[in-house]
């Protein structure tokens, strides 16, 4: 059953998503999930175990279980020197 989930995009997955933000209907149980569907609607490069992600603007592990409505980040490395 699917549900809806706001998703936020940043840095390189937001240049390749072409988007900072959006609303999608998903199947997806956890993080992990969302990041293999979304990997294959966007094509995103980075894999997984390089970025964190977040639940409701807190940090989570990649199986933690997705609600309707949930905020879902996926944040990549930081870059710089």
């Amino acid at each position: 059953m699917s549900k809806p989930i706001h998703v936020l995009y940043f840095a390189a997955l937001r240049e390749q998503a072409g988007r900072e933000r959006e609303t999608r209907a998903t199947a997806a149980d956890n993080p992990a999930e969302l990041y293999a569907e979304l990997q294959s609607v966007y094509g995103f490069e980075l894999p997984q175990e390089r970025l964190r992600a977040a639940v409701n603007h807190q940090f989570c592990a990649w199986d933690t279980a997705l609600a309707e409505g949930d905020t879902v980040a996926f944040i990549p490395p930081v870059s710089g020197g």
